[in-house]
């Protein structure tokens, strides 16, 4: 179904449980569509609903068209090298805590990103968005050294923010309401 989807330009809609053992998920799926439409040619859609915990590299390498929603958490090094496509991350509908309040995703997100858009409803950890080239996020709050080293795309944190915020930071956006 993907890949006649993915050959075709078409869509997909797929919906599976994820447990934090499925590193690098995205990896192969942003391959194969970069293999055969380019980093920006793919005119199909491919819909990726999952619920549970995303092992280290969850989202990584993806390309536009490809758009993945996680129910759940995600390990360290979210959208790594992501080159287009959305991630969005949400808690469970039954948590009986304040999203804002919940750490959803670990370090490290959007490390070398140069496209897409990712989305926590949730805080991440440390060095958020470091060596960012052209993604755009929104997160509810981020440790230590978001934007480190960042060089293009545009950052919004809705919460706190750790201290060092921007170090090495030559270009792109930030925006923080802590």
């Amino acid at each position: 179904e993907f890949i006649q989807a993915v050959d075709t330009e078409g869509v997909c809609d797929i919906t599976k449980k994820i447990v934090n053992v499925d590193r690098a998920f995205g990896g192969r799926i942003g391959g194969y569509v970069a293999y055969r439409h380019g980093d920006t040619g793919f005119a199909g859609s491919i819909n990726i609903n999952l619920q549970g915990s995303g092992g280290q590299s969850f989202g990584c390498f993806i390309v536009g068209g490809i758009n993945i929603t996680l129910v759940g958490e995600a390990n360290d090094y979210v959208c790594k090298g992501m080159a287009g496509g959305e991630v969005a991350i949400m808690p469970p509908a039954d948590l009986s805590a304040d999203a804002s309040e919940c750490v959803l995703i670990g370090n490290t997100a959007l490390y070398g990103a140069t496209g897409g858009r990712l989305f926590v409803n949730g805080r991440a950890g440390e060095r958020f968005s470091v060596r960012n080239s052209m993604a755009d996020a929104v997160v509810e709050g981020v440790g230590d050294h978001c934007c480190e080293y960042m060089t293009g795309g545009c950052v919004v944190v809705l919460g706190p923010v750790g201290r060092n915020v921007g170090a090495g930071m030559t270009g792109g956006l930030g925006y923080f309401y802590d």
